[in-house]
């Protein structure tokens, strides 16, 4: 029990210089072995910064990515509205010619000089046959709020029909009597 009260320093001593040598070899034969396979401190410290960075710049990089892509859509988008602009510029000095003011309005509005006479052909043609309808896009101003006013007059017509329908949407018997 004594014995092991001393430190390895002391106990070496005793036993001399040889046997010192004997034991500081054996010592260092186990210490230097190298651990093949293992991971190494150094290795896990290198693996953790690696991860660290990773996850780091993940989020800058994606938001970067998708700036990226936005501005490039804002461009296009600028580039589609310079256009437009351009477009609507040559229109407006269109719009500004007398000439041209006149040929739109007696295509879209039907206007004519005052010593013309305008004949408007149902469809566009001679033909003598039945009338097409063409739809109210392709109508002109005037025949669309005729036809609104006659759908309004057949609505009110059916309305006064109705009258005597009642709320529950039968019509009062007049077995009750």
């Amino acid at each position: 029990m004594g014995a092991d009260r001393f430190s390895t320093a002391t106990r070496l001593r005793t036993l001399g210089a040889q046997a010192a040598a004997r034991v500081y070899r054996a010592q260092s034969r186990r210490v230097r072995t190298p651990r093949k396979g293992r991971l190494t401190g150094r290795a896990a410290l290198l693996a953790l910064v690696l991860c660290s960075l990773v996850v780091a710049l993940a989020y800058p990089t994606r938001q970067y990515v998708t700036q990226r892509s936005e501005i490039a859509d804002q461009k296009r988008q600028a580039e589609r509205t310079r256009d437009e602009v351009d477009k609507l510029k040559e229109l407006r000095a269109r719009w500004r010619d007398p000439a041209f003011v006149e040929q739109q309005a007696r295509r879209h509005l039907h206007f004519v000089r005052p010593d013309e006479r305008g004949y408007i052909l149902p469809d566009g043609t001679a033909d003598t046959g039945p009338r097409r309808d063409r739809g109210p896009a392709n109508r002109a101003w005037y025949e669309n709020m005729w036809d609104a006013v006659d759908a309004a007059d057949a609505a009110d017509v059916s309305g006064r029909a109705d009258a005597n329908i009642g709320a529950d949407g039968h019509r009062p018997s007049t077995a009750a009597r």
